[in-house]
């Protein structure tokens, strides 16, 4: 269970829990794979460091427009 960051106030970052849920993975998938040095140095899984920078304004989820 994910304590921090809050996920009721990561919820307001993206326009709705699908379109956070999937920004999240791909900034994850993103960093495993382009930066793990980063998540090596900060010692946690990919998916916290992503939610940590979604909420902290790093990382911002949009929608994509077709």
């Amino acid at each position: 269970m994910m304590i921090d960051p809050p996920i009721d106030k990561l919820i307001k970052k993206a326009e709705c829990r699908y379109a956070l849920v999937c920004g999240v993975a791909k900034r994850a998938r993103q960093l495993e794979t382009q930066y793990p040095e980063v998540l090596e140095k900060s010692g946690k899984k990919s998916i916290s460091y992503a939610a940590e920078e979604v909420y902290n304004g790093g990382v911002e989820v949009k929608r994509d427009n077709q």
